[in-house]
């Protein structure tokens, strides 16, 4: 019996998938369960305009993303800390701080997509990336000051 599946199942398929599988699992599992709708015509149709409108919002999102990207690109964070001895700095810059600038500046990023190579704890320039999307990564310039 041929479905479309609705829900991701795992070891089974993910959503939008159309497989082949034995008529009992179907009808007792799948379709009972909400996971997966019969294969015809007119549910491959949805399928095809559900996917379409996917791919369309997919496509406006990244462009999204690129627009902020580009506005991000001549960003500068500045960091004022306290020094010890040698310039050296106490404590390190994390995600969550770069974070709630970016927020003051008129940016909302989610912590998790800042990506810091090695902690930031010295004095100075300081590259970070920003994943804003799978295909579209940014970069910010924090400058640590004292």
């Amino acid at each position: 019996m041929k479905v479309i599946f609705i829900k991701d199942v795992k070891g089974q398929g993910k959503s939008g998938d159309i497989k082949e599988v034995k008529d009992g699992y179907a009808q007792n599992f799948l379709i009972k369960n909400g996971y997966a709708v019969l294969y015809t015509k007119r549910s491959k149709e949805i399928l095809d305009i559900s996917n379409k409108q996917k791919q369309d919002k997919e496509a406006s999102l990244i462009k999204e993303c690129e627009l902020i990207k580009t506005h991000l690109k001549d960003t500068l964070i500045t960091f004022k800390v306290k020094t010890g001895a040698k310039d050296q700095v106490f404590g390190t810059i994390s995600t969550k701080q770069i974070a709630s600038e970016l927020e003051k500046q008129g940016y909302k990023i989610d912590k998790k997509k800042i990506i810091l190579d090695s902690p930031i704890s010295s004095l100075g320039y300081h590259e970070v990336k920003i994943n804003l999307h799978k295909k579209v990564q940014a970069k910010v310039t924090v400058n640590v000051i004292k």
